[in-house]
């Protein structure tokens, strides 16, 4: 079975009340200080001390949470300290009756900041009857009783009885290891058992905090316990024989870690922002402010209560909010919230546990930012009674006045912006208000053009309010009322026509020169003294003139309705009336002449022409009539035929058929295929009545059974008339004479292709011939020739005197020449022929002489020469007596020339 012997379980609840008694006796929370909270820590050991064996724990007050502090012994060889600071036997050594004594140092591992404690480890005194009594205090479970499978009878078992949880306090102060419980087998008279425990806390994470004696069964905790780390504890206890084989069923141990008040309350947040609207009833809700406590909310430690500590600024009163102790929420308390006069109020809020005890409870601060918000409860106001402006007739859009208010309330917004309309003085609304949305003026602008001439002066009344109306209870006029004095300036205005446009009935075949009527235009400037002239802007047909002064039209041509720019019977003319005023204006009027049609167009056959068969039947034509007049002008028509030439009557007919139709009909029997001209008469049926003999082109065919020609291409080269004929006559000379030109053509280019054949022959010597050449060139004039090299060969400079650059592109390269011969200077002729022989010779052995078919390339000579005329050849002073009869002695390329000037009179 499972019991607890010894003392009650009240010892450790009562040594939790005595430790909290103790904090609360002191009347002051300690503030945090880094470092060791003891000077000395003291562990006091049953026995010697064994490998591995937990001593006690040491805590390190890290204030900020923030420094890394490494652990050290000044006696490494025998202790060791972890980093959660519980301190370990290196190795098992039997601890002396005098005091073992060594430290504990502890350092920031960035800043090398460095702190130290002392150790003080002491033996258990021997048991005395009292301290016997005492030791028996200790709790002590015992495993519940097994049932023995052989024993000869049955031995009655309870199930596992439920231990009763230990109550541990947290954040006790030792010594450490401090005793729990004994854990104890009723067989362990018999067998030599060990003892353990598993769970976490034991050998789970985190490890180290119980340990148990595996020979007496005591159960220890090593170092403080934080109850809002870990509330509660399960572990595990087991009992084994020296084989490790179980000889108990494990049994459960609930430890429980009292809460002490080791938590101050946190602020969610550390500002919190509400808003009240000004001029708030007492009693109406701005905002909650909350607190939270780590410690249990079920005990005194975690129970908040707040309060306002003060409140800035303090007007109008001190205790303007209070706040409700258990729930955070802050309302009004007092009367005479005014945004424009406080708009912000700052309160410290704070939260103390152990229900707002001042004594014993921890407290924590915040603060509260509550801003006033704007309600209406100033109106606005304008800034003067009387507003003044001024606008120029027929302008809209036009800003007249500026008008400007004040309101205390809190700028853009419902409450601030204003609102203007007019109440009175603008009976037709020709002015408007519009708020400046930045300044919150108001804009007066006209919306519909003023007369000057009708209203000089206008004095409105306008009024301005807020968008929102005013708070409740809040005694000023809720609008502000002022006047507004607009000034009208006169302006030069636009004369007009009245009526516009102007329609007049006139009959067409109006004479020139007949006043129609008198288009004028008014000026609305009746205060200002002016002319206006008039001039024509627009005239189509140019039937009309206006008078510059008192604007009477006149015709200066005859009208008419069949005009093409008549439309539907209506003639339309602009005028222009322009002022002298400063500036000059003008408008323009349309005189629309609605013209009454009159019989002075006669009816002409439609259409105009027609086609029939050479027989009687079928051969009807229909026909109508066309007249540009209308009615009563126009149908119905009388048609008829001519009497002459008779053959009109005698071969055709016509027949009415109503008042615009008619048949014409072929009256004999046969009528040869052909065009033939029929005249017929129509009259329409005007007042007096206009008749006229219009022709119609009848096609007479042969026709098929249903009435279709079948012969049209004889018809209509039989009906060619004389023009069409010439025409067909002149397109064919042409192409005639485009033939002929182009054989012409064709037998000259052959010609020239046989005479370049010729000169391309070696065997014909045609130098001396008369080449003709497409291009000349401009003579001398437009070369840079020396044109002293044409005298006589013994009068040419040397080709070394000859300047740079005067020689041609095609004349022949300088180099050794052959020597031509030169001419003798006596006048006796009868050493030419011996001189063109030798040059001819000289020339023909030259290597550098063009071929005799190369293509020589002449310039444009210009348009005058500065040598010799050759016209002397022909003239009757120079070779009229001379005697040319012995040429026909130098071979026979001169007969040609013998022929020429030796033949006497032939």
């Amino acid at each position: 079975m499972c019991r607890i012997a010894g003392a009650p379980r009240t010892l450790l609840p009562l040594l939790a009340a005595l430790l909290q008694a103790s904090v609360e006796a002191s009347g002051e929370i300690a503030l945090c200080k880094t470092g060791f909270p003891e000077d000395v820590y003291s562990a006091v050991l049953s026995k010697d001390v064994h490998e591995g064996q937990p001593l006690l724990n040491v805590n390190f007050s890290n204030c900020n949470g923030k420094r890394k502090v490494q652990y050290e012994s000044s006696e490494p060889a025998d202790f060791k300290v972890d980093e959660d600071g519980m301190v370990y036997a290196v190795r098992s050594f039997p601890l002396s009756s005098e005091h073992a004594k060594f430290l504990i140092f502890a350092q920031d591992k960035e800043t090398q900041e460095k702190w130290q404690v002392a150790v003080k480890l002491s033996l258990k005194p021997t048991l005395t009857e009292e301290s016997a009594k005492e030791s028996h205090e200790i709790a002590e479970i015992v495993f519940p009783r097994q049932s023995t499978k052989h024993s000869s009878s049955l031995q009655r078992q309870k199930r596992d009885w439920v231990i009763p949880p230990i109550n541990l306090p947290e954040n006790s102060r030792g010594p450490f290891p401090q005793e729990l419980v004994r854990i104890r087998s009723d067989r362990d008279k018999n067998l030599s058992l060990r003892y353990s425990v598993t769970g976490p806390g034991a050998d789970q994470p985190p490890t180290g905090i119980f340990i148990i004696n595996p020979i007496s069964g005591q159960l220890s905790v090593t170092k403080p316990l934080d109850r809002e780390l870990i509330a509660r504890f399960h572990l595990r206890a087991h009992a084994v024989d020296i084989n490790g084989n179980q000889v108990e069923n494990p049994i459960d141990i609930v430890i429980n870690v009292i809460d002490m008040n080791d938590n101050r309350p946190e602020f969610l947040h550390q500002v919190w922002n509400g808003t009240v609207p000004e001029g708030s009833k007492p009693g109406t809700y701005v905002m909650t402010v909350t607190a939270i406590d780590a410690d249990d909310p079920n005990a005194l430690n975690g129970m908040l209560r707040y309060r306002i500590l003060s409140q800035a600024p303090s007007t109008p009163s001190p205790n303007m909010f209070t706040i409700n102790n258990e729930t955070g929420d802050i309302i009004t308390v007092a009367a005479g919230l005014d945004r424009e006069k406080v708009q912000q109020y700052t309160l410290i809020i704070q939260a103390t546990d152990m229900e707002g005890n001042p004594t014993y409870g921890l407290s924590n601060t915040a603060t509260a930012v509550i801003t006033v918000t704007d309600v209406n409860d100033n109106p606005p106001e304008f800034t003067a009674m009387t507003f003044y402006g001024e606008v120029p007739e027929n302008r809209v859009d036009v800003i007249v006045a500026n008008l400007t208010v004040t309101d205390k309330d809190q700028p853009h917004t419902p409450a601030w912006n204003a609102v203007y309309r007019i109440s009175g003085g603008d009976p037709t609304g020709r002015f408007a208000i519009q708020t400046d949305p930045n300044s919150n003026d108001g804009l007066v602008t006209v919306v519909k053009p003023i007369d000057f001439e009708t209203n000089r002066m206008f004095v409105l009344t306008v009024a301005a309010e807020n968008q929102v109306p005013l708070a409740k209870g809040i005694q000023h006029p809720p609008q502000s009322t002022a006047t507004v004095s607009v000034t009208v300036i006169d302006v030069n205005e636009n004369p007009y026509f009245a009526p516009n446009p102007k329609i007049i009935r006139q009959e067409e075949g109006l004479h020139a020169g007949t006043m129609l009527t008198a288009f004028t235009a008014q000026d609305p400037d009746r205060y200002m003294q002016q002319n206006i002239r008039y001039t024509k802007l627009s005239d189509p047909a140019n039937w009309l003139k206006i008078d510059p002064v008192n604007g009477q039209i006149t015709t200066i041509a005859v009208l008419d309705r069949e005009s093409p720019n008549v439309k539907n019977n209506v003639y339309n003319a602009t005028f222009l009336a322009s002022d002298n005023g400063i500036p000059p204006m003008s408008g323009t009027g349309t005189l629309q002449i609605y013209l009454l049609d009159i019989n002075d167009n006669a009816p002409q056959v439609l259409p105009q022409e027609a086609e029939t068969c050479e027989t009687p039947d079928p051969n009807s034509i229909n026909i109508t009539a066309l007249d540009y007049d209308i009615d009563p002008n126009a149908g119905p028509f009388a048609f008829d035929l001519p009497l002459s030439p008779v053959t009109i009557k005698r071969n055709w007919t016509i027949t009415r058929l109503n008042g615009d139709f008619a048949q014409l009909h072929l009256k004999i029997k046969f009528l040869e295929a052909g065009i033939y001209e029929v005249p017929i008469i129509i009259t329409d049926s005007g007042n007096p009545p206009k008749s006229n003999i219009s022709v119609l082109r009848v096609k007479v065919c042969q026709c098929d059974s249903n009435g279709d020609c079948t012969d049209v291409d004889r018809i209509v080269g039989a009906g060619l008339g004389t023009g069409a004929i010439i025409a067909i006559l002149l397109c064919i000379i042409i192409l005639l004479l485009l033939v002929l030109m182009f054989v012409v053509w064709m037998k000259r280019r052959d010609k020239e292709r046989q005479a370049k054949q010729l000169l391309i022959d070696p065997e014909d010597d045609v130098r001396d011939n008369i080449l003709k050449y497409d291009e000349e060139g401009g003579g001398e004039e437009d070369q840079d020739y020396d044109l002293s090299q044409l005298q006589q060969p013994d009068t040419v400079e040397p080709d070394a005197i000859k300047p740079v650059g005067i020689r041609r592109l095609d004349e022949r390269p300088i180099h050794a020449e052959p020597q031509y011969p030169v001419r003798s200077a006596a006048p006796h002729p009868g050493d030419i022929g011996d001189f063109i022989n030798e040059g001819l010779k000289a020339a023909d052995n030259d290597p550098t002489a063009p071929p005799y078919d190369s293509l020589l390339v002449f310039d444009y000579e210009g348009s005058g020469s500065t040598a010799g005329s050759l016209s002397s050849l022909n003239s009757s002073s120079s070779g009229g007596e001379q005697d040319y009869d012995y040429l026909n002695d130098w071979g026979p390329r001169f007969k040609k020339l013998a022929d020429m000037y030796g033949g006497g009179d032939d």
